[in-house]
Formats: structure tokens, sequence, C-alpha cells
């Protein structure tokens, strides 16, 4: 009997001697579920409470019902906000771990991605491989490459250089280039290709060290600090003076901001920078003035030395009761005084936000504001330029010009062109003549697209505000004779 009971509680608590015992007892015997027995509920009850167990199932156990009281709080969140979703994050705070650790980060990344480019010692062996390796075309004296040279270009290279080359010879890359019949491409537009990619990725890590907040936009000052770095390596600025160096960066970094900040929010996304003609023209100042250049070739570029200080000396000149501002009456010299008193009306209208500080409702405009000023009335011709003088054209704010409105603007050029001892000329046939060039979608208004989609709208606006714009258009063709005869003199 005793042997008995033993192996009975054997079969207790192994469950194949259990099973064995279920399948030898009588057919009349019925066996309770699992779940009724006493001893598995307790050993239930125990697991449960955590008791008895390691530290790493309780950690387990502890992690589980965190994440199960985040999700509950998630889900909850989300039922509160309804069907908007969270779009809006806010950034760490400073000094704070989360911010130092991004901080880590980025320095981290930018640092690894700063020593995958090429360096300038690099470039140069590329170079001399292209050149070694290159055939010379008969018919142009090129140098060029068929894929078969590129690919033993790509393995020399490699080798001389390292695996940071390898990526600029892959297919996709030859690709891109223009082939001649035998299917070969120049080496030299390869070879700008991989110095531009190199400079722009360059300039890409060096504004994103600026980048405070790690948001992808450049505030002024940080664009200010980009260019001050720059101005040690640009050749045509390193006899800049230091006492200029702030306001030269003032006055460079505001073309940055007026091509690429269109709605005036005091950021520049850092890839429109790059993509933009802006930094190309920056770019330029490497060259080395090889031969001597007058002060109206260098003052086309807006970042030249000599244009700066253009700049500078025109609002000194202008600001006569020497406050930091212009007043209406100061602007109204500007160009030799050939802007239409309703075209400063409107500038100061759209334009000039209103002082906060000495006489009430006054408007004067800071340096700023003419800088954005000049940018306008020299680049006419740009999307940007038209769309900061349309609004000043726009005298009712419709967003589009009737042939009042087109009246209205003329009415000052046409009396300023009387005054200059001009022949005398009808309004309406100017009017008539600006539909024509415009030829508006809608033929009773001109909207700013119509005036984009004309190719004129620089030209117009130019008739519209400016005595000496209009000057120009009405004597076009013999200005166009004057220039061929200059071309074929020269």
């Amino acid at each position: 009997m005793s042997t008995a009971s033993g192996d009975g509680a054997d079969a207790g608590g192994d469950g194949v001697s259990s099973a064995a015992a279920a399948a030898s007892a009588p057919a009349g015997r019925r066996i309770p579920p699992a779940s009724s027995m006493p001893w598995v509920r307790n050993l239930r009850r125990f697991v449960g409470t955590g008791a008895g167990l390691g530290s790493e199932a309780l950690m387990e156990l502890e992690t589980k019902r965190i994440l199960l009281e985040i999700f509950k709080e998630r889900q909850r969140k989300s039922a509160e906000a309804g069907s908007i979703p969270s779009f809006y994050k806010k950034k760490p705070e400073e000094g704070s771990i989360s911010s130092r650790v991004q901080r880590l980060a980025k320095y981290r990344f930018l640092k690894k991605q700063s020593e995958l480019l090429l360096n300038a010692d690099d470039l140069d062996a590329m170079w001399v491989c292209l050149r070694e390796n290159c055939v010379i075309d008969d018919a142009t004296g090129a140098e060029k490459m068929n894929y078969e040279d590129f690919c033993h270009i790509a393995t020399v290279c490699t080798e001389q250089i390292g695996q940071k080359c390898k990526r600029f010879f892959s297919p996709s890359n030859f690709m891109k280039f223009e082939k001649d019949d035998s299917g070969r491409i120049a080496i030299l537009p390869f070879y700008l290709y991989v110095m531009r990619t190199v400079s722009l990725t360059q300039a890409r890590i060096d504004m994103s060290e600026l980048d405070e907040d790690s948001d992808g936009l450049l505030q002024p000052h940080e664009m200010e600090a980009y260019i001050r770095g720059l101005i040690p390596n640009l050749a045509q600025l390193r006899d800049m003076p230091t006492a200029f160096v702030q306001m030269y960066c003032r006055i460079a970094a505001r073309k940055f901001f007026f091509f690429c900040d269109p709605h005036r929010r005091g950021k520049a996304c850092i890839k429109k920078v790059l993509l933009s003609n802006c930094l190309q023209e920056l770019m330029e100042l490497h060259q080395e003035s090889e031969e001597e250049v007058t002060d109206t070739e260098q003052a086309e570029n807006w970042f030249s030395l000599t244009s700066a200080q253009r700049i500078c000396d025109m609002f000194l000149a202008l600001d006569k009761d020497t406050n930091g501002t212009l007043s209406k009456q100061e602007l109204k010299e500007y160009a030799d005084g050939t802007l239409t008193e309703i075209f400063i009306e409107r500038v100061f209208d759209e334009h000039v936000r209103r002082s906060k500080v000495g006489v009430v409702n006054s408007r004067e405009m800071d340096f700023e504001s003419f800088l954005d000023f000049v940018l306008a009335l020299e680049n006419k011709d740009t999307p940007e330029g038209l769309t900061y003088l349309f609004r000043c054209l726009d005298l009712n704010g419709r967003g589009f010009l009737t042939t009042a409105d087109i009246h209205t603007l003329f009415r000052d050029v046409h009396q300023k062109w009387i005054e200059g001892g001009n022949y005398e000329l009808c309004i309406e046939d100017v009017r008539d003549e600006i539909w024509d060039m415009v030829k508006p979608a809608d033929p009773l208004r001109i909207s700013l697209s119509d005036l984009l989609s004309c190719k004129q709208g620089g030209t117009i606006a130019s008739m519209l505000i400016d005595v000496r714009g209009f000057w120009a258009h009405d004597n076009r063709e013999n200005l166009l004779q004057e220039e061929e005869e200059q071309v074929e003199e020269a």
C-alpha cells in the first residue's frame, strides 16, 4: 500500500506519470480539470505575485508593466486629441541631458561625414589619375574616357586615395555626362562635378555645425558666422579691412535671406541656400583676379568688396540726419531721384515696419529693409524681386492690377518724363502697350503670375516706377545698337 501511495505522489509531480495513471484509472472515475486542483491554483497564485522569481524575471515583469502604462497613456492622449496627429514636439531644454546627447550625436555624425570627404590632395591625385588614363580625341583634342577607362581609373584611385572616392565612380554617375559617338565622356566635366559635390557637402557640414537648434534652418547671425568663416579662404576678400567685416557679413547674408526666405520668417533653409545661385556667386570670389577689373564689373557681384562698399556708402549718403534709418524724403534721392513718389510711398506701406520709438506713427527704413529694397531693384527679373515690387504696384492689395492702377502708377512717370524735357506721350498708349506685352490670362487684370509668365515683368515694373526705366524701354533699339557697336570695337 505504501508503495502504491508513493507512486501516486510521483504521478502528481510528473505529467507523464499522471497521464499513465489516468489511463490506468477505472472507467467510472472522472479526473477533475487542472484549474480545480488546489496545487495548480496555489502555483498560479505564487507565480502571479512575482514572489520566488529570479531578478531577471522580476525585471521583465516590471518592464512589461511600465510599457503597458506608457501604451495606455498614449492611447488616452490620442483619444483626447481626436483624429489630428501631433505635429509639434518641444525641443529639449538647454543644458539638459537630452540636449547634450543630441549635440554630441550631431558632432560625431558631422565629424564622420567630414572624414569621408576628399581633401585637396585627394582631388589633385584624382585629377592626375584621370589625365594619365584617358585618351585624346583626335577631332577636338579633348581628354576623354570610355566606361572601361572609367572603371580602371576607379580602381587606381581607390588604391591611391581609398574607399571614399569609390562613390563617384558609379555607373549612374557615368551616365549623367554627355557622351560622344564612341560612348566616351570628357574628364573635365566629371572632375568639376566631383569638386562641386565635395564643395557643397563641405558647405552643408559647415552650416549644420552653426545650426544651433538643428532644425535645418539658419538664422541671420548663423549665416553671418558662416560667411565670416569663409572670408579668409576667399581670395578677393582677404584684404578686407577688419573694421568692415561685420558690415560686410550683414550685407552678404541679406541676399541669402532675400532669395531663400520668401516668407520673411528670419530663417533660411540650408538646402535652399546650397542650391541657390547666391552661394555659387559667393564662391566665385575664390578666383584670383588675374587682370585689372573695373569697379562696374566688380559691382555686378553682390558679394564683392566693391559692391558691399558701394551699398554702404549709398546708405550713408542718403541718411542726411545720420540717425541710421531713411525717411521717405531721404529715400526719394535714391538713383538720382528717378523713382516715382507713389512707388516710394508704397514701399513704406508694404515693406517698412512702423517705428515704436520716437514720433507717433512714423516709419523709417532701417539698413536691412534698405538692402531688400536694393536687391529688389537690382533683381527685377527674378521671381523674388518681382514679388517684392508687385506688392508695391498692387495699390489696393487685391492681388492684381487693373487699367486704373496702371494709369495711376504711370502718371508720376509721365510727369517726370515731361519735366525732363522729353516729347509728349499718351498714357493710354503706354497702358495698351503694357497689356500687349503681358497678354494676361484675364483680359481685365494683370496678376503676378502673368508678369512672371510673360518674361518681361522686370521691364514692365521699371516702366511703372522709374522714369529712367521707361526711357531705357523707349530707347531699347538705340541702346541695343550701341551695345553691338561696342562689342564689334572690342
